[in-house]
C-alpha cells in the first residue's frame, strides 16, 4: 500500500507540473542568424549572465486575413472604404493584440524576472529589461558571442530559436542580437569612386554651387503656394543630433528656420549626438532636405532609437500621427517579415513611409537594402539632377549609378498595385516586389553641415537625400488635399502606379530614360528610377485626381486555389466601379502553366458585376504554385487581380472497370468481360483480382489473376454457367486489391435458357 500511495503521489505531482506549465511555443518570426547556424561565424564566448539587456516583446496582429482585405479595399478607388483611414484606437480594436494577451505577456515577463519599462497604445510592443540569465531561462536559448564573418568585430546572438511558456505565439523579440548594425544610405564621394559618378553641381545656390534643400523644392515643385502647412513629418534615426548643425546650415545659406524639430527618444536612446563620439551627418541632412521641400511644416519629429521595433511603433502610436515618414537607414534582419505589422498599421492609419533604396546600384540576392523592398512603403531610388540655374527649375535628369533598385532580395511577393506595371516591364518580376517606386537627386551635389565642424559642398550623396525630399513633397500634396476638403493621401503607392499607367504620366512625372544603376533607365517604369521624379505641382494634381476619375477595380474570391491534377475549381471575379463608370470590361488571364485552362462566364462585365472564372488543371500539369493574372480591360483602362493557383500531385491510386458490364450466357455456356485497371499519381503495385457473389453452379476465373506492377493493364474474366443455374440476372462482385487499396465493381450475369 505504501508503494502504491507513493506512486500515486508522484503521478499527481507530474500532472500538477504539466497543468501549471503550458507548452512552449515558438515565435512567428525567425531570430537565428544563418551565419551562426552554418558556422560561418564561430562562437568565441558567452555573454556574462549578469549583463543587463533591453528587449522588445512584440505581439502579433489579429485577424490578418481581414487586415489584408481591408488594406486592399482602403486603397482601391472604386471601394466604399477608399481612404477611410483608421484611428490608432480603431486599428487596435480591429487588428491589435487583445488586452487579455497583452496582460498575459506582462505577467510572463514579470514572472521571469524582467522589468517592464515600456508599454504601447496599440498593444504591439512590450519593452523589458533583464539579465542574460533571465533571457536564457525565459526563452530557452544560450546567448553566445560570435566572430563576425565579414567585419572586424564580434556580435552576440541566440544559438537557437527562442521558445516561450505562453499559450499563444509572440511575433518577435527585438534586441536578441546585434549582428546587423543599421547604417545610413549615405556615401562620401572620395570613398566611393567605384560608383563611376561625378559631381555635376554647377547650378546650385549653396556654397560652391552645391544644392541647398530649397533648390530641390525649386526643381521638383516649382511653386510657392504649398509649403507643407498643417503637416507633420517624422524621421527615423538610429542616433540623435546636435541642432547646432541645423542652425549652422540655415545661417550659412541665408535662410530662416521656421521651426525647432522635436527630438523623441523611443527607447531611452540619447537624442544628443556630439562629434567625435557620434556622427549626425545623416540626421542633419534628413532635416534640411525635408524642410527644404516643405519649409512650412507644422512640425518635424525625429524618432531616435536603437531598434526598428521601438522606432516604428513610436511612429505608429504618436499623437498626432505623422502622415509622412522617412527612413534613410538600412539594416539586415534575421527575418524580413519582422516589421510588417508596423508597416501595415501605417497604411491602415493613412501614414506613408518613404525608404531609401540604397547606394550600391542594382539589387542582388545579397544586397543589404532592407526594408526598401517591403510592400507597404515607398522605395526611393537615385538620380543625377541638373537645374537651369541657382534655385532654378528642373533641366535634365539621368539615373544615378549608385541608386538601388531591382527585384526584392527578400522575396516579398508582388503587391496588387504593381502587377499591371510589372507585366509591361521587361526586367521586372511578376512574382516578387520590384523597386524603386520613385526617385530623386542623389548625386554628390549637396551642401551638408554636420558634426559641429566645417560644412562641406559636393562631397555627400546617396538615396538618403532623395528620401526625405519625397516625404516633404508628400506634405505638399497632403496640404493641398486638406485645402480641397479631402482626406490626406495615406499610402501613396497604389495612386503612384495609377498615375504612372495613366495618360497624364509624362506631365506628372519626369520620366528618366537615360543612365543606369546596373539596370538601364527606360521609357516608363524601370528598375533604375521607378516612375521617376515629381514634375512640379502636376503630380500633386495627379495624385489628388485619382479619386475623381471614373474607373473600376477587380477582386477575386477566393484569391487562392489549391487543386489536384485533373481537377477544376472556380473563383468569382468582381468588378466594382467608381465615379459613374459603366463601360464593358473584357476579361483575360495569363500566367497559367501548360495544361491549365482558364475560362470566364461571362467573358466580360459591364460596369459593376461578377464573372465566374473556372480553372481546369490537366492530369499532367507540373506541380507548383503559379500566379494567374486576371486582367480587365476597358478602353485605355486596365486593372489586374492575381489568383494564386497551387497544383498538387495526385495521390497514388487506381480504378477498375469492366466491359461489358452485363454478360448474357446460356446454361452450359460461358462468357467474358474485360477488366481494366487504370493507375494515377504514380501508383506502382500489382493488382490482384477475385470475384464473389455469384450463384452455385457458376465458376469465375481471371486471366491473368494479377495485373503486374505498376498495376495498369487488362484481365479477361471468364464466367462459366452450369446447366442447373437459375435463369435471370445475378450480380458478380469483382474485388481488386493493390498496395493495400481495395476497389470493387459489379458485373451483371444474365443466365439464358
Amino acid at each position: 500500500m505504501r508503494r502504491l500511495s507513493t506512486l500515486l503521489t508522484i503521478v499527481a505531482l507530474v500532472l500538477a507540473v504539466v497543468i501549471a506549465c503550458p507548452a512552449q511555443s515558438q515565435l512567428l518570426t525567425r531570430h537565428v542568424r544563418e551565419v551562426t547556424h552554418n558556422g560561418q561565424a564561430p562562437v568565441v564566448g558567452h555573454l556574462p549572465a549578469t549583463q543587463s539587456m533591453r528587449l522588445v516583446l512584440v505581439l502579433p496582429l489579429r485577424n490578418q486575413e481581414a487586415l489584408d482585405n481591408f488594406l486592399q479595399e482602403l486603397y482601391t478607388p472604386s471601394s466604399a472604404s477608399y481612404h477611410q483611414f483608421l484611428t490608432l484606437e480603431e486599428f487596435t480594436a480591429k487588428f491589435g493584440p487583445s488586452q487579455k494577451d497583452y496582460d498575459a505577456v506582462i505577467r510572463f515577463a514579470e514572472a521571469n524576472r524582467f522589468k517592464v519599462v515600456g508599454t504601447s497604445r496599440n498593444r504591439l510592443n512590450l519593452d523589458v529589461t533583464g539579465s542574460v540569465a533571465s533571457i536564457e531561462q525565459a526563452f530557452h536559448v544560450t546567448m553566445g558571442v560570435y566572430q563576425h564573418p565579414t567585419e572586424s568585430r564580434i556580435f552576440y546572438a541566440p544559438d537557437r530559436e527562442p521558445t516561450l511558456d505562453l499559450p499563444f505565439q509572440l511575433w518577435h523579440i527585438s534586441g536578441l542580437d546585434n549582428y546587423s548594425i543599421p547604417r545610413p544610405a549615405l556615401v562620401h564621394k572620395d570613398l566611393h569612386k567605384d560608383l563611376s559618378v561625378k559631381s555635376n553641381a554647377t547650378t546650385g545656390s549653396c556654397p560652391e554651387q552645391s544644392f541647398c534643400g530649397s533648390d530641390m523644392r525649386a526643381a521638383y515643385y516649382e511653386g510657392t503656394a504649398l509649403t507643407g502647412s498643417g503637416q507633420s513629418l517624422g524621421l527615423l534615426e538610429y542616433a540623435g543630433t546636435d541642432l547646432v548643425d541645423l542652425d549652422t546650415y540655415y545661417e550659412n545659406v541665408g535662410q530662416t528656420l521656421s521651426l525647432t524639430p522635436t527630438l523623441v527618444s523611443t527607447d531611452g536612446t540619447s537624442t544628443s549626438c556630439v562629434y567625435p563620439n557620434c556622427d549626425d551627418t545623416e540626421q542633419t541632412l534628413d532635416m534640411t532636405q525635408a524642410l527644404g521641400m516643405a519649409p512650412g511644416l507644422s512640425s518635424l519629429v525625429m524618432y531616435v532609437g536603437s531598434s526598428d521595433a521601438s522606432i516604428f511603433n513610436a511612429m505608429a502610436t504618436a499623437s498626432p500621427l505623422n502622415a509622412q515618414l522617412s527612413s534613410s537607414w538600412t539594416w539586415y534582419p534575421a527575418d524580413p517579415s519582422t516589421d510588417n505589422p508596423y508597416f501595415e498599421e501605417f497604411a491602415a492609419q493613412g501614414q506613408n513611409l518613404f525608404q531609401a533604396a540604397g547606394d550600391g546600384g542594382k539589387w542582388s540576392s545579397s544586397s543589404l537594402i532592407y526594408p526598401a523592398d517591403d510592400v507597404y512603403l515607398t522605395s526611393v531610388g537615385g538620380t543625377d539632377l541638373e537645374t537651369s540655374g541657382p534655385a532654378g527649375p528642373w533641366s535634365s535628369e539621368t539615373a544615378w549609378a549608385g541608386g538601388g533598385g531591382g527585384i526584392s532580395p527578400d522575396k516579398f511577393s508582388i503587391p496588387f498595385w504593381q502587377t499591371t506595371t510589372a507585366s509591361g516591364c521587361s526586367n521586372c518580376s511578376v512574382t516578387y516586389r520590384n523597386g524603386p517606386d520613385v526617385s530623386a537627386n542623389s548625386n554628390f551635389t549637396f551642401y551638408v553641415c554636420a558634426d559641429q565642424t566645417t560644412c562641406t559642398a559636393n562631397y555627400w550623396g546617396g538615396t538618403s537625400f532623395a528620401t526625405p525630399m519625397w516625404a516633404g513633397y508628400l506634405a505638399l500634396a497632403n496640404e493641398q488635399a486638406v485645402n480641397d476638403g479631402k482626406s490626406t493621401l495615406g499610402f501613396i503607392n497604389p495612386s503612384l502606379y495609377g498615375v504612372g499607367l495613366s495618360s497624364s504620366y509624362d506631365t506628372d512625372f519626369h520620366d528618366i530614360t537615360s543612365g543606369s544603376n546596373g539596370y538601364s533607365a527606360t521609357i516608363g517604369y524601370d528598375l533604375a528610377t521607378g516612375w521617376g521624379s515629381p514634375n512640379g505641382s502636376n503630380l500633386i494634381s495627379g495624385l489628388l485626381s485619382t479619386s475623381n476619375t471614373p474607373g473600376f477595380g477587380l477582386t477575386a474570391s477566393p484569391a487562392s486555389l489549391s487543386l489536384l491534377q485533373g481537377s477544376s475549381a472556380t473563383s468569382t471575379i468582381t468588378s466594382t466601379v467608381t465615379n459613374g463608370f459603366d463601360s464593358g470590361v473584357s476579361l483575360s488571364a495569363t500566367g497559367q502553366p501548360k495544361g491549365v485552362s482558364v475560362t470566364f462566364g461571362p467573358t466580360s462585365i459591364t460596369g459593376a458585376g461578377t464573372s465566374t472564372m473556372t480553372i481546369t488543371v490537366g492530369s499532367s500539369t507540373v506541380t507548383g504554385t503559379y500566379l494567374i493574372r486576371v486582367q480587365g480591360t476597358s478602353g485605355t483602362i486596365s486593372e489586374i487581380v492575381t489568383v494564386s493557383l497551387t497544383v498538387n500531385k495526385l495521390p497514388p491510386d487506381y480504378t477498375i472497370s469492366a466491359s461489358p458490364t452485363t454478360i448474357k450466357v446460356a446454361r452450359g455456356g460461358s462468357g467474358t468481360s474485360t477488366i481494366t485497371s487504370t493507375v494515377t499519381g504514380g501508383f506502382d503495385s500489382a493488382v490482384s483480382l477475385s470475384a464473389t457473389g455469384y450463384p452455385i453452379g457458376v465458376t469465375v476465373s481471371f486471366s491473368p489473376a494479377t495485373i503486374p506492377a505498376p498495376g495498369s493493364g487488362k484481365s479477361t474474366m471468364k464466367v462459366t454457367v452450369g446447366t442447373g443455374v437459375a435463369l435471370g440476372n445475378h450480380t458478380i462482385t469483382i474485388d481488386a486489391k493493390g498496395a493495400g487499396l481495395p476497389r470493387t465493381i459489379q458485373v451483371t450475369l444474365d443466365v439464358l435458357d
